[in-house]
């Protein structure tokens, strides 16, 4: 359930509402997040299943999915899976405390980010500005002015237009938080970042030490980028440490 601090303050209302899709069978949970989302001047849509979701997304833009994994009959990364085949709107999964390799899971297929059962309504709203943040704006600079396009082993990246091009000409799809994730590694090339200091370089969560997101998102940009090399690898893991892009960059 939905846990509500009575010390939670009020969240400025955007200047233009994002519609926001609620996925969840649980009626009285959909009702409580479209009103703590609606308060705060968002657009929102309640969908108890798949179906119900792409009827939502076939009928008008969609800018976030909030998709709980419990769901009958198609779970919840069924439908993950079914959204990226399709389309890069953010996915924010919904799991309980014990799913944490559901979570892995659906991070590992797309999702942007998750929140874990029970949760506050301000890390809700938390959760939710981050990523639409991050995807209205992808590539503001996070400390430091970037520059627009980064070469590196063959590949090229502009920051403005957030496109990564392979070696052989063809665009590779990206989510924000990939985006994000490559950009703060071409920024810094040949230098060990931290899995701490990339979680807040990226923003992708509000992460902890612990947490797996990070990982889970190195991963998938390895896979994007045919990184499967033992030896000389683009992302190399610095045991104990974090990561590193370990080729050169040109940036211009």
């Amino acid at each position: 359930m939905l846990q509500l601090a009575p010390g939670d303050r009020p969240v400025r209302i955007p200047a233009i509402a994002h519609h926001i899709v609620i996925v969840d069978d649980d009626a009285g949970v959909r009702t409580l997040l479209a009103r703590i989302l609606r308060e705060c001047g968002y657009d929102v849509t309640g969908a108890a299943d798949g179906r119900e979701l792409e009827a939502a997304m076939t009928e008008r833009p969609v800018d976030l999915v909030l998709l709980d994994i419990m769901l009958p009959g198609e779970s919840g990364l069924d439908i993950c899976r079914m959204v990226r085949a399709r389309s890069q709107v953010p996915i924010i999964m919904i799991s309980a405390r014990g799913q944490e390799s559901d979570r892995v899971t659906g991070l590992d297929m797309g999702a942007d980010d998750y929140i874990a059962k029970p949760f506050g309504r301000a890390e809700v709203l938390a959760r939710v500005r981050a990523v639409l943040r991050r995807v209205s704006d992808p590539h503001v600079p996070l400390d430091i002015p970037a520059p627009e396009q980064f070469d590196f082993a063959g590949w090229r990246y502009h920051s403005r237009r957030c496109e990564l091009i392979s070696p052989s000409g063809a665009e590779v799809e990206l989510t924000a938080a990939e985006h994000e994730l490559l950009l703060a590694l071409l920024r810094h090339p040949q230098r060990m970042i931290g899995r701490e200091r990339l979680i807040e370089m990226t923003r992708s969560r509000i992460g902890t030490p612990n947490d797996r997101s990070i990982d889970v998102l190195i991963s998938r940009l390895r896979r994007k980028l045919g990184d499967g090399r033992k030896s000389r690898p683009i992302i190399r893991t610095i045991r104990g440490g974090g990561y590193m892009l370990a080729v050169d960059v040109r940036a211009d």
